[in-house]
Parts: structure tokens; C-alpha cells; sequence
């Protein structure tokens, strides 16, 4: 292989999964400076992915491919479905790739690495197997000339560089090599900006996610935010669709001064996790973004392993509970004190 391969990544969502999967841009891009590194991404995604592109003598990400799959399985009889389809998959082939790295493991990543276009010798590499409690197809293998074999408790950022190293021949990159996912500059110039009603020093607290079994309970997020309220923080509770917002209004209504902000963006995201004191969040991708931006963050884990996405990489992170393990009030209140020192 030359030193300037074409590269594709294949990580399509969700948020963090495709967080988890930012560090092995870093460790392509140290290692094969002069590499062209693209990535497909489901649309909704696409605003994680900016702050690495390739520009002002940064070099990152080259090129952006948005897929839309969630938005056209919606209509796939439309005729303007397909004429979004067809241009997806001409942006797709028009470089010509020598290495394919999927690191998701389900058949639509696959399917997406077959519609590329590829060099006569190119290396088109995945899992070979499912790791605990992720998602797998073992069809996607079909799609791969190189399957690798992970082990089945891996740290979803560990696991992606496990598959990139595997397809590149390199000695495994472990921890102490520290992952790194956005650039400085760019955490350090996330503007200072805030939702309507937040005033600092605020602490978010992201309660919801996919799954309710992964949720703290209402009294806990309650008796946490009265104590946390009473030291002088504001306690903004964020949602994400109906369901959400009924939930935060009532545990809001519970706690002095809390507030529940409107709707905001993935691109908000940024300027409101960077302006938060803490964020204090169940397993779940807006957790996970405070934890790769390296902000104060406690994540919880209830009925989800701490080991599949715990952030290990600073010590203003803290993960508290496990599966089917939910910790108490008062533990995730004495490393929430912690990280406010």
C-alpha cells in the first residue's frame, strides 16, 4: 500500500457510536499523513463530523459523504428518494478507494462499502464478530475481504481501532496511546453563547435515552437536582421529543429555579454542553459528547455495561453504576461535587 491511500470509513450512526469512532481519524491521519480520509455518515450526523474536516492546515477528515437511509426508508417509492439515492452513491464513487473500514458491523454499513468504488487490490475490513450487547448481522461478513476478530467485551472507541490496525497491519493502538476526538482550537473556541432561559453556572442533566430499562429513575434525578439547586446551580433538564419534555417538566416542577430549555440542534449542542458547570447524563449520546469534548461529566450507567462506553480518557469524567447496577443518589452527587472543585 502507498503512503497516501484512499480511505473510506463506513460509521453511519448513532451519535455515539459515531463518536466512539472519531479517534481512529487520529490515528490515520499520524500515521499516513499524506492518506485521503473520507466518511459516510447518516445526514442528522453530519455536524459531529465538521469539526474535522481538512482546512487552515488542519488535516482530518477530507471529505464528508451524508447517507440518508432513516429519512428515505420513509418513502421508498418516491421519485425524489431515488434521485437522492443516485446521487449518494455517484458522490460515493467518485474516488476510487484502497482501504473500506466498517466498523458497525450491520448490513446497511456493509451494503454502503459494496456501492463504493474500489482499487483492484483494495482492503474492504469489518467485524468478524458481535461484541456484548451491540448490535450485529453476520451477513455484513459477506461484504468484507478481511473480517476481524474482536473481543466480545471492547470498549466501542477501543474496538474501532482494533479494526483499523487489523486492516493496516500496525501493532495494536491501546490506551495508552489517549484517544483524541475534536481538535483543541476548536473546543477552546466553542462560542459562549446560551439557550434562552440557561444562566450560568448551570449543570445539565441528560435523563432520557432509547431504552427506558437505561434510565435513572425520576426520584433519583429529583433528590439530585433539589441538593445541587440549593448550592446555587442551576438544573436544566433538555428533551428530545414530546415524551422527553413531559418528563422534564415534571422533575423540573420538583426542583427549585430548574429550567427546561427549548429544542436545540446537534450543532447547539456544542455551545450548551461547553457552557455547563457539569453534565450529568444517563448512557446516551449527549453524555457522551460532554465526555469526548473533555468537559466535567458524570456518566450513569443502569442497565447498560460500563466497559462498552465509559469515558477513560480524563479524570473530569466520572462513570458511576453499571449493568443492571444503577448507583445511588448520593454517589453520583459526591463525584458530581468532585468535578465542580
Amino acid at each position: 500500500m502507498s503512503n497516501s491511500p484512499k480511505i473510506l470509513l463506513v460509521k453511519l450512526s448513532s451519535l455515539g457510536d459515531v463518536l466512539h469512532n472519531l479517534p481512529i481519524v487520529w490515528d490515520l491521519r499520524a500515521r499516513l499523513p499524506d492518506a485521503q480520509i473520507d466518511w459516510v455518515v447518516e445526514e442528522g450526523y453530519v455536524h459531529l463530523l465538521e469539526p474535522l474536516l481538512t482546512r487552515d492546515g488542519f488535516r482530518g477528515i477530507d471529505r464528508i459523504i451524508p447517507f440518508s437511509l432513516r429519512r428515505w426508508k420513509k418513502n421508498l417509492f418516491g421519485l425524489a428518494i431515488w434521485k437522492e439515492f443516485f446521487a449518494f452513491r455517484k458522490s460515493l464513487q467518485f474516488t476510487t478507494y484502497d482501504v473500506l473500514i466498517e466498523t458497525q458491523g450491520l448490513l446497511k454499513s456493509a451494503i454502503v462499502c459494496s456501492l463504493a468504488k474500489k482499487s483492484s487490490n483494495a482492503l474492504v475490513v469489518g467485524l468478524a464478530n458481535a461484541t456484548e450487547f451491540s448490535g450485529y448481522e453476520p451477513l455484513a461478513r459477506f461484504f468484507y475481504n478481511q473480517s476481524v476478530q474482536v473481543p466480545r467485551q471492547c470498549h466501542a472507541a477501543d474496538r474501532s481501532r482494533w479494526v483499523m490496525c487489523s486492516a493496516l497491519h500496525w501493532p495494536l493502538i491501546g490506551r495508552g496511546d489517549t484517544p483524541q476526538f475534536y481538535p483543541t482550537n476548536f473546543v477552546q473556541g466553542i462560542s459562549n453563547s446560551t439557550i434562552e432561559g440557561m444562566k450560568a453556572p448551570y449543570i445539565l442533566c441528560f435523563h432520557s435515552t432509547a431504552r427506558e430499562a437505561k434510565r435513572w429513575s425520576n426520584e433519583n434525578w429529583v433528590a439530585l437536582g433539589k441538593d445541587l439547586s440549593a448550592r446555587g446551580y442551576q438544573v436544566v433538564f433538555p428533551w428530545g421529543n414530546a415524551t422527553e419534555k413531559s418528563v422534564s417538566q415534571l422533575l423540573a416542577s420538583q426542583i427549585p429555579g430548574a429550567l427546561v430549555p427549548p429544542a436545540f440542534s446537534i450543532e447547539e449542542a456544542f455551545i450548551v454542553i461547553a457552557g455547563a458547570t457539569l453534565t450529568v447524563g444517563v448512557d446516551t449520546g449527549l453524555t457522551h459528547l460532554a465526555a469526548v469534548l473533555d468537559k466535567p461529566t458524570v456518566e450513569i450507567y443502569c442497565d447498560s455495561p460500563r466497559w462498552k462506553t465509559e469515558g477513560y480518557w480524563s479524570k473530569r469524567i466520572a462513570n458511576v453504576g453499571d449493568i443492571q447496577d444503577p448507583p445511588s443518589v448520593q454517589e453520583v452527587l459526591d463525584v458530581s461535587l468532585k468535578l465542580l472543585k
